[in-house]
């Protein structure tokens, strides 16, 4: 059981598919503001802003535009307005998702009562947590921590890691009382404890592979359009030069 959590539990915070867990091909290596007046991208490759009818700082110096790399800075600024926001979003969904799945096995196998289900609460807002420290939304800003990401899936498993141990004692003990109330002899209520286990262990897995395919395919929807923002801005970057 406490393997197949572990999968279903990783998928809360490896839906946050820029990354490792689904391995993209592009890395953002500078931070990323959106603000009303401007976006802001700044770290390995300077400091450029873009305000949204395309004019252009770069390294704190106003850059003269032809229209035609005017247009370029408003489609950047554009898809990174879009993009940043629907990333957090969609991951936050996909979190929600997870959860749920995992929440109505326990309700199936457990009960409403379960502490199980607080349990998972907390791990999904502590997840959320980590997903702002990553986009991080701010009251007149969204800010991407590129470093930040780096850290992600580490602190994440952590975070499982602390959490996995009391879902799992709360399973055997909530499953132990179960079979206790029904006056089976010890050695029947163990075999009834383990087989409950492993049913929610098949259950488990059964789910996994129903939604396995949806969330990969969310992950690698995600790096596409991160490696659709990067590339628009290394070709503005490019005519600017």
């Amino acid at each position: 059981m406490l393997r197949i959590l572990l999968i279903v539990c990783t998928l809360l915070m490896a839906t946050f598919a820029v990354a490792e867990g689904h391995q993209c091909s592009t890395k953002l290596k500078d931070d990323i503001i959106i603000t009303k007046q401007h976006i802001q991208v700044k770290g390995a490759s300077g400091n450029l802003q873009i305000t949204p009818d395309g004019g252009v700082r770069l390294n704190d110096k106003v850059i003269p535009l032809t229209a035609k790399q005017r247009l370029q800075a408003i489609d950047y600024q554009t898809e990174v307005r879009k993009e940043l926001p629907w990333i957090r979003q969609n991951t936050e969904q996909k979190l929600a998702e997870a959860k749920q799945i995992l929440d109505k096995l326990v309700v199936r196998v457990m009960g409403q009562d379960s502490q199980v289900r607080n349990r998972l609460n907390v791990l999904k807002q502590n997840l959320n947590k980590q997903i702002d420290k990553v986009i991080e939304q701010r009251a007149d800003s969204l800010i991407f921590h590129h470093q930040r990401l780096k850290t992600l899936e580490a602190d994440s498993r952590i975070l499982l890691n602390e959490s996995l141990g009391g879902i799992l004692q709360d399973s055997i003990n909530e499953m132990g009382r179960r079979q206790l109330l029904t006056g089976n002899d010890a050695n029947q209520s163990l075999q009834n404890l383990l087989g409950g286990l492993s049913g929610l262990q098949q259950d488990l897995e059964l789910e996994w592979k129903k939604q396995e395919d949806n969330f990969r395919q969310f992950g690698q929807q995600v790096c596409r359009k991160i490696a659709h923002m990067e590339q628009l801005r290394i070709d503005l970057l490019n005519k600017l030069k």
